[in-house]
């Protein structure tokens, strides 16, 4: 689940394991950018 939010005047997005995530998981355009630019780095992180 995500959805799109404002902090500060910034636009970030909110990736939630469900509706009512208590510590959903927050960024703004630049680390989402940075996500996006080590995808391949951070996938084969997460199957090891």
């Amino acid at each position: 689940m995500h959805e799109f939010d404002e902090f500060k005047g910034h636009k970030v997005i909110r990736l939630m394991r469900s509706e009512d995530d208590t510590y959903p998981f927050i960024f703004g355009k630049n680390k989402a950018k940075l996500v996006v630019d080590n995808f391949d780095a951070i996938k084969e992180f997460a199957e090891e």
